[in-house]
C-alpha cells in the first residue's frame, strides 16, 4: 500500500475535471490539471446549462460552491415551450421558481471553479500528444511541445475523443446518425420579434420525425439554437456552412415550417457550426487498470439529453469521495469509484437514448409532449 502523499493528475480542464480538482483541495488533496487550451478564455465555453438537484447540484455542494452557483442561476430560464411546426404552441410551462434544474452560462460555472482552486493548479498549452504506462500504476504524458509529465494517479476528464481513453478501453466514439446544427440570434426582441416571441422565456422545441428545432434564451435577448436531422454523416460533408447556400440546403429540410421557427437557421448572427453526435457504447466499461481511470464523456459519451455536464461533475465529486475515503489506497478508491460509476452511466445513457427516440422518432412531437406533461404534473 501506497502511504506517500497523493496527488492526482488530471487531462481536461472542463467542469468534470475541475470539480474533480476543487473537492480533492477542499479535503487537502494536490492535483495539477493539464488542458489543451492556452487560456481560460480561448475560446467560447457554450450557452446554459441547467444544473440538476440529483447530481449537479450535490457535486457542487461537495465543492463548498453551492452558494456561489446559486448567485449565477438565470431566473425564468426554466420555462418551456413546445410547438407545432406551424408555431402553434402544443404546451407552454412558465418558469414558477419551483423546478430543480435552474440554468446558469456555462462559462461562468467554470470560472467559480477555476477561481475556487489554488493558482497554478491548471497548466494551460499542455495539449496531450501521447501517454505511456510506466509501470506500478505509474503513467507519462507527453505533450504537443515536447515537455513530459509522470503521474502517479491519473485521470482523463478530456471529453469525446479523450487521450487518455485507450490506456483501459478500445472503444471509439460512433456517430448516431444525427447531425445538429448550431446558431445565434442576437437581440432578438429588437431584431426578430416573431422569432423571440415564439421562443418564449426559456427553452423552446419543435420536432417532427427525423428532425427538430430547440432553441434557449439566453441573456441579453441572445437566442441560442440546435436545429438536428437525422442523416448520413456523408450528407453533412456536402453542405458548407460559411456559404448561403448551404444553410439554405439545411433549411430547406425545414420547408413549410413557420418562418420565426426557420429563422433561427436562416437569420443566424453567427457562423452556423455544425455538432456531429457520437456515442460511446451505452454499456461501456473497463477491467480495471492500475493507476488510471476516465470521468465525464471520456468514460460515457452519450447522446445529449441534458446530463453530461452534471454527470462529469457528479463522475469529479465520486472519484474525489472514494479517493478520501480510501487514504494510501488508489486501487480501493478506483475500483470503488468504477463500479458505481459504470450502472449509473448505463442507465442514464439508456435514458437519453429513449429520450432520443422519443423527440426524433416515428411518434414525434406527440411522444415529446406526452413526456413533457407527464413531468410537469409529477407523473
Amino acid at each position: 500500500m501506497n502511504t506517500s502523499p497523493l496527488h492526482v493528475t488530471i487531462v481536461g480542464a472542463g467542469l468534470g475535471g475541475l470539480t474533480l480538482a476543487r473537492i480533492l483541495h477542499v479535503n487537502g488533496v494536490s492535483a495539477t490539471v493539464y488542458e489543451a487550451e492556452a487560456s481560460p478564455t480561448a475560446r467560447s465555453q457554450g450557452g446554459l446549462l441547467d444544473i440538476h438537484e440529483n447530481n449537479g447540484q450535490p457535486a457542487l455542494a461537495a465543492a463548498g460552491l453551492l452558494d456561489a452557483f446559486r448567485s449565477l442561476v438565470l431566473h425564468g430560464h426554466q420555462a418551456t415551450r413546445g410547438l407545432a411546426t406551424d408555431g402553434t404552441v402544443l404546451i407552454d410551462h412558465p418558469d414558477d421558481g419551483t423546478g430543480g434544474r435552474p440554468e446558469v452560462h456555462r462559462g461562468e460555472l467554470r470560472r467559480i471553479l477555476l477561481e475556487s482552486l489554488p493558482e497554478g493548479t491548471v497548466r494551460w498549452g499542455h495539449k496531450v500528444a501521447a501517454v505511456r504506462p510506466l509501470g506500478g500504476g505509474r503513467h507519462e504524458i507527453t505533450f504537443a511541445d515536447g515537455t513530459a509529465a509522470a503521474t502517479d494517479l491519473l485521470v482523463g476528464a478530456d471529453g469525446a475523443w479523450s487521450r487518455v481513453r485507450p490506456l483501459v478501453s478500445d472503444a471509439v466514439p460512433a456517430y448516431t446518425g444525427t447531425t445538429y446544427v448550431e446558431t445565434y440570434l442576437h437581440d432578438a426582441d429588437n431584431r426578430h420579434p416573431a422569432t423571440a416571441k415564439a421562443v418564449g422565456g426559456g427553452s423552446m422545441f419543435a420536432l417532427a420525425p427525423g428532425k427538430g428545432i430547440a432553441a434557449h434564451r439566453e441573456t441579453h435577448g441572445t437566442l441560442h439554437t440546435y436545429a438536428a436531422l437525422t442523416r448520413p454523416r456523408a450528407w453533412f460533408d456536402g453542405v458548407d456552412l460559411a456559404d448561403p447556400a448551404g444553410v439554405a440546403r439545411v433549411a430547406a429540410e425545414f420547408a413549410g415550417w413557420a418562418p420565426e421557427l426557420t429563422a433561427l437557421i436562416t437569420d443566424t448572427d453567427t457562423a452556423p457550426v455544425l455538432r456531429p453526435l457520437h456515442t460511446l457504447p451505452a454499456e461501456h466499461r473497463w477491467e480495471r487498470v492500475p493507476g488510471v481511470t476516465l470521468i465525464g464523456d471520456a468514460a460515457h459519451l452519450m447522446i445529449p439529453s441534458g446530463e453530461g455536464a452534471n454527470l462529469a461533475m457528479y463522475d469529479g465529486a465520486e472519484l474525489a469521495g472514494a479517493l478520501v475515503e480510501h487514504p494510501g489506497d488508489i486501487e480501493s478508491a478506483l475500483a470503488a469509484y468504477e463500479r458505481e460509476m459504470f450502472p449509473r452511466s448505463a442507465a442514464e445513457a439508456a435514458d437519453a437514448e429513449r429520450l432520443h427516440t422519443i423527440m426524433y422518432g416515428p411518434d414525434s412531437p406527440h411522444s415529446m409532449i406526452t413526456l413533457l406533461a407527464g413531468h410537469l404534473r409529477g407523473a
